[in-house]
C-alpha cells in the first residue's frame, strides 16, 4: 500500500512540478526580455524562498508575513530573538517551560519550535536559508542564534511548502548582516539584575569588491532563580565579495553556552518562586556552523542562488530525576542522574532558480530550486544513581551505567516552484508546490538492542495556490491554499509504546511505526495604508493537520512519555495588526485569537489528572482545547522620539495573555483548572549625551507581576520539603516568568 501511495504521490509531483516549470520557461516565448538590467519597485519586498532570489512585492505575497529590522531589536534592548518576537510579532507567545531565557518554546498559531525533546515541532526555522532544526528531534536551538548578528527576520504564516519539513503553521527566516548593508562598528557594555553582565561588539566595512562583518557577545547571568543561571559566548564573522552580476559570500557562527534550568514548580511551592524542584539540570551547546552561498545574475532576467553548509552541534546534557523505582528496599536511591550526549554533523545545499519576465504579455515571476539537507548523530546516555539534598539536589552515589549508545541518519530532499502571475493590474495569481522526500535510519552501537535498527521514509507532494486582489494602491486582499508535513524525527519512532516511557534525552526502544504530519491551512486576509503614517493588516486562517503526532505524559516523571499518532488537530483564528507613526510618536496594537482543539477521540495515560480513572488513563474528546496555547493575546507598544529626532527615546510594551490549560489536561477536566492569563509590562529608553555614545535601559516586568506562562501535571515527591516516596501529591507544576529586572549599558558606535 505504502509503494502505491508513494507512486501515486510522486505521479502527482511529477505533473504538478513539470506544468510549473513549462510555465516558468514559456517566459521567454511569449516576452521579450527586458533590455535594461533588472531593478525592483520602491516598495517593500519580501522573500519568499529559501535563498534570496528577487523577492516580491509585500503586496503580490498571500499570506501575513511579518518583517521585522535590527534596528528595532537593538532599540528595544531585547536579550535574545525569541524575546523580541514574543513582544513584537502577532500570533506569537512564549513558554518557559525550562526556567532559561535563552531556552524558550516558541509558539506561532498553536505550532511550536522548541529546544525541548518531545515537543512535537510545527515550525520551521532558518538562517541564510540554512534550516537549523537539528536533524535529531527536530528542535530549534535559540541560543545558537546570535542576536547581534540578525539583519532582519520573517515569520511566514500557514504550510507554504517552499520552506519544507516542519512547516505545519509557518517558518521563520532570520538574515544575517554584512559589510554592506551595516557598515561601521559598536561596542557595548549592559549589566544589572540577576548578575548580568554582557559585552557585545560588531563591525562591518566594505573595500572595492569586498565586505566583511563580525559580531561576537559574551553573555554571563546568574540567573533570577537560584539554579537557572546562563553563559553564552557567540561569535559570527562573514566575508563577502561582489563583481559585475555575481556575489558570494561565506560565515562561520561559533557558540560555547552552558544553560542552567530550574524545572517547572508544583503549586504548592509557589511562595517561592526562586527555587528550583530539583537540580541540576544543565545543558551545554557547541556550535560550529560554516555556511557559503553565491548569486549570479544570468543575462537581464534570470538569477541563480546556491549555498552549501555544514554544521557540527554538541550537546551535552545532565539531569536530575526522581527514580519512580525506590521502595526502600530493592532500589535504594531516590534519585537518577541523566547524562546524555548528542554529537552531531548535518550538511546540506541548495539551488535556485529565479526568472522575472512576461507571460501572455503580463509580468510574471517563476522560481525552481532543490535542496538537500543530510544529518547524522550519535546519541549516548548513562544513568547513575544518587540522593537527594535538604534542597533537592540530586548528588551521585555510584558510577555511570550506559543506557544507550544509537546512531541516527536524515535524508530530508526536496524539488520546488512556484509562479507568480499579474493576471491584470489589479489581481496577482500565485502557484507553487514541492516534493519532499525524508529517509530516516537508526542503528543500535552498543550490540545489545539489535531491535532498534531500522530504516523509514516518508514521500510527499504538498501544493499551494494563492490570488491576492489590488483594487487600489491603498489596500490589498488576499485568499491562500496550501499544504504542508512533517515526518516523525528519531526520537519519536524510538518512543511511542505507551506500555515504555522514555525519559528526555529518551532511552531508545523498538516502537510501533508513527505516520507522518499532514497540514492544510486555509487563509484570507487583507493589508493596506489609511494614509502615509498608518498601517494595518487583517487575517483569518484555518490549519487542520491529520495524523498529528503529540508527547503524552506517563505522570510521575514530568519528562517522562511515549509519542503518539492522535489524530486530527485544529488551529484556527484571527489576526488584527496596526501601527501609527506621527511626529515623534509611535503606537502599535496586534491582537491574535486562537482556538486550538483536539478534533479526534482518543484515551491518554494521565494519572496525575484528578479525572483518571483507576488505570490512569483519561478520556480527550473532539473539542478539547490543547494545552499550552492562549486563545487571546494582545500587544501594545507606544514609543516616543528616536536618536534621529531627540536625544532621548522611551517605549513602553504591554502584552497581555488568558489563561492556558496545562500538559496532562489534555481533557480540559483536571480540578486544578487552567494556568491563569497575566498581563507584563515593559519599558525601555535610549539617550545620546554625545554623538557616537548612548545610553540605554530596560526595565521587564515593570510591576513585578508573579505569572506563569506554562503548566504541566504531575506527582512532587517533596510535599513537605523533604523526599516522601510513599504519599506523593498530585499537582499543577507551572513555568514562571522571570521577576522584575532592570538593566543599563552604554554603547559607542562609529562609523
Amino acid at each position: 500500500m505504502r509503494r502505491e501511495q508513494a507512486r501515486a504521490c510522486a505521479a502527482q509531483a511529477r505533473w504538478m512540478l513539470s506544468a510549473l516549470v513549462l510555465l516558468g520557461l514559456a517566459n521567454p516565448v511569449f516576452a521579450q526580455p527586458p533590455s535594461t538590467p533588472l531593478t525592483l519597485p520602491p516598495v517593500e519586498v519580501i522573500s519568499t524562498s529559501l535563498l534570496p532570489g528577487l523577492g516580491m512585492p509585500l503586496h503580490d505575497v498571500p499570506a501575513n508575513v511579518q518583517r521585522h529590522e535590527a534596528d528595532a531589536l537593538k532599540k528595544q534592548g531585547s536579550a535574545t530573538l525569541a524575546d523580541f518576537l514574543s513582544d513584537n510579532a502577532t500570533s506569537v507567545n512564549v513558554n518557559a517551560a525550562q526556567g532559561n531565557p535563552f531556552q524558550p518554546d516558541v509558539n506561532f498559531r498553536g505550532f511550536t519550535a522548541s529546544p525541548l525533546l518531545g515537543v512535537p515541532q510545527g515550525l520551521s526555522v532558518f538562517v541564510d536559508g540554512v534550516r537549523v532544526n537539528e536533524p535529531f528531534g527536530d528542535v530549534v536551538n535559540w541560543d545558537l542564534i546570535p542576536a547581534s548578528a540578525i539583519a532582519s527576520t520573517q515569520v511566514i504564516p500557514g504550510s507554504n511548502p517552499i520552506y519544507g519539513l516542519n512547516t505545519l503553521g509557518g517558518a521563520l527566516s532570520v538574515h544575517t548582516k554584512s559589510g554592506l548593508t551595516h557598515p561601521g562598528g559598536s561596542v557595548q557594555m549592559t549589566g544589572g539584575a540577576f548578575g548580568r553582565a554582557a559585552v557585545e561588539f560588531q563591525q562591518g566595512d566594505s573595500h572595492q569588491a569586498w565586505n566583511y562583518f563580525l559580531s561576537g557577545n559574551l553573555f554571563n547571568e546568574k540567573g533570577w532563580g537560584k539554579h537557572n543561571a546562563s553563559q553564552v559566548r557567540q561569535f559570527f564573522g562573514r566575508l563577502g565579495h561582489k563583481s559585475g552580476q555575481s556575489s558570494m559570500d561565506g560565515s562561520l557562527t561559533l557558540t560555547d553556552n552552558s544553560l542552567e534550568g530550574s524545572q517547572t514548580l508544583p503549586l504548592s511551592y509557589a511562595d517561592d518562586i526562586r527555587q528550583a524542584y530539583t537540580h541540576p539540570d544543565l545543558n551545554r551547546n557547541r556550535l560550529a556552523f560554516l555556511n557559503f552561498k553565491g548569486s549570479h545574475a544570468i543575462g537581464d532576467a534570470l538569477i541563480a542562488d546556491g549555498n552549501v553548509y555544514y554544521r557540527r552541534y554538541d550537546n551535552r546534557n545532565l539531569s536530575s530525576n526522581v527514580n519512580d523505582a525506590y521502595d526502600g528496599v530493592t532500589v535504594l536511591n531516590p534519585a537518577t542522574l541523566d547524562r546524555s550526549a548528542i554529537v552531531q554533523d548535518s550538511y546540506g545545499l541548495g539551488l535556485q532558480l529565479t526568472h522575472l519576465g512576461e507571460l501572455a504579455g503580463r509580468a510574471n515571476q517563476f522560481v525552481t530550486g532543490l535542496s538537500a539537507d543530510l544529518g547524522a548523530a550519535v546519541f549516548t546516555q548513562e544513568v547513575q544513581d544518587a540522593d537527594f539534598t535538604v534542597d533537592r539536589g540530586a548528588v551521585g552515589t555510584g558510577p555511570f551505567v550506559p543506557e544507550t549508545h544509537a546512531q541516527t541518519n536524515n535524508g530530508y530532499y526536496g524539488l520546488f516552484a512556484s509562479n507568480s502571475l499579474s493576471l491584470d493590474a489589479r489581481w496577482v495569481l500565485t502557484l507553487s508546490g514541492r516534493y519532499n522526500l525524508a529517509t530516516v535510519r537508526i542503528a543500535d552501537l552498543s550490540g545489545t538492542a539489535p531491535e532498534l535498527n531500522g530504516d523509514h521514509s516518508f514521500t510527499r507532494f504538498n501544493p499551494a495556490v494563492g490570488v491576492n486582489f489590488k483594487p487600489s494602491a491603498r489596500w490589498t486582499g488576499y485568499a491562500v491554499y496550501n499544504e504542508g508535513m512533517r515526518a516523525p524525527t528519531p526520537i519519536e519512532l524510538t518512543c511511542a509504546d505507551p506500555a515504555a516511557p522514555c525519559k528526555l534525552p529518551n532511552s531508545f526502544l523498538a516502537d510501533p511505526p508513527l505516520q507522518m504530519v499532514i497540514a492544510r491551512t486555509v487563509e484570507l486576509g487583507a493589508r493596506g495604508h489609511a494614509e502615509s503614517d498608518l498601517s494595518w493588516s487583517a487575517a483569518a486562517y484555518r490549519t487542520s493537520l491529520q495524523d498529528d503526532i503529540q508527547f503524552i505524559s506517563s505522570g510521575g516523571l514530568t519528562n517522562a512519555g511515549y509519542f503518539q499518532n492522535t489524530g486530527d488537530t485544529l488551529r484556527q483564528g484571527i489576526e488584527l495588526a496596526v501601527e501609527r507613526k506621527t511626529g515623534v510618536w509611535q503606537f502599535s496594537a496586534r491582537y491574535s485569537h486562537l482556538d486550538a482543539s483536539y478534533q479526534s477521540a482518543f484515551v491518554i495515560h494521565s494519572p496525575a489528572n484528578s479525572s483518571a480513572d483507576a488505570s490512569g488513563d483519561i478520556q480527550v474528546r473532539p473539542g478539547d482545547r490543547i494545552p499550552g496555547l492562549p486563545r487571546h493575546v494582545l500587544k501594545l507598544r507606544i514609543e516616543r522620539g528616536g536618536i534621529a529626532a531627540a536625544p532621548w527615546s522611551v517605549g513602553a510594551s504591554l502584552h497581555l495573555s488568558s489563561d492556558v490549560y496545562a500538559r496532562g489536561d489534555e481533557n480540559n477536566q483536571d480540578i486544578n483548572g487552567t494556568v491563569p492569563g497575566f498581563a507584563v509590562v515593559n519599558l525601555d529608553t535610549r539617550y545620546q549625551p554625545a554623538p557616537g555614545f548612548e545610553l540605554f535601559a530596560r526595565i521587564n516586568n515593570l510591576f513585578d507581576r508573579r505569572y506563569a506562562n506554562f503548566g504541566t501535571l504531575g506527582e512532587n515527591f517533596f510535599p513537605n520539603g523533604s523526599y516522601d516516596s510513599a504519599s506523593p501529591v498530585t499537582e499543577q507544576f507551572r513555568g514562571h516568568g522571570a521577576p522584575r529586572g532592570v538593566w543599563a549599558g552604554l554603547r559607542y558606535q562609529w562609523k
